[in-house]
């Protein structure tokens, strides 16, 4: 079993007051990750840096009511969830053994700005929409895009986290950021002289 890594010194900056649900969470997700399927056993060594760290710089991104579509292990809803309590999070997941695990988190974090709903993104709409929808490490975003936009409200905003190549899902999306009214679309990197792997999200409001 691989060594878990060692809590990074900006993690505290990063989450203040609440480091020590981080902490709680990250544990839980190190100990219990792997068995349940929910992390990779090479995710051990980069826990922190690349998941939990990367998720919390968008922190600040997110206001008023907020969906997290296929939130899995948690990453990024829960670390949200953590760093920004004045939030109102929807962790949105259609696999039962993942919303079981969201809830135990949920619960153990005492984190009463948090509602699991086990679904499909499809399923999940909401008369009056979400103020903003996120997805980290879901799919390209010519597949996420149908699936977001209609959970946003109108003026809302998508604030997706990922990788290297997002100009290029842009580029590939653009038949769809058509489609959905998707409008001001770019690239924000987040973190650059905070973290050792910067964080890219794709932001756009939805008209």
């Amino acid at each position: 079993m691989s060594a878990v890594e060692v809590e990074p010194a900006v993690a505290a900056e990063l989450f203040g007051g609440r480091i020590d649900l981080a902490r709680q969470f990250t544990a839980a997700l190190a100990e219990h990750g792997e068995e349940r399927g929910l992390i990779g056993p090479l995710e051990l060594p980069r826990l922190w840096t690349r998941h939990v760290l990367n998720s919390v710089i968008a922190s600040p991104l997110f206001h008023g009511s907020v969906a997290d579509i296929g939130s899995g292990a948690g990453l990024p809803g829960i670390v949200l969830a953590i760093a920004r309590p004045d939030v109102q999070w929807t962790l949105i997941e259609p696999m039962e053994r993942r919303v079981i695990w969201l809830n135990e988190q949920v619960d153990a974090l005492g984190l009463d700005n948090v509602e699991v709903l086990r679904a499909r993104a499809e399923d999940a709409r909401r008369p009056e929409g979400f103020d903003v929808v996120t997805a980290r490490a879901v799919s390209a975003l010519k597949t996420l895009i149908p699936l977001t936009a209609p959970l946003v409200r109108d003026g809302g905003e998508l604030v997706l986290l990922k990788g290297m190549n997002a100009a290029n899902e842009i580029d590939a999306a653009q038949k769809q950021i058509k489609k959905f009214r998707l409008t001001d679309v770019r690239v924000e990197v987040l973190g650059e002289s905070v973290l050792p792997e910067s964080t890219r999200v794709v932001r756009a409001v939805v008209r």
